[in-house]
């Protein structure tokens, strides 16, 4: 399963993206996750500033 990314919470600073170790986050008006890409790793959860993503 992919993270979750809460659109009401993302401020698209790219913080998430920069971190992610298989290139599964993009920055659009929020941060849009990659479900064939996304490993659950969990990096970006511990690296948003806002709290918006989780599993």
């Amino acid at each position: 399963m992919a993270v979750t990314i809460s659109a009401d919470d993302c401020v698209a600073c790219g913080v998430c993206v920069d971190a992610c170790p298989t290139d599964a986050l993009t920055v659009d008006e929020t941060c849009v996750v990659d479900a064939d890409k996304c490993i659950d790793c969990g990096t970006c959860i511990g690296e948003c500033p806002t709290e918006a993503i989780s599993e």
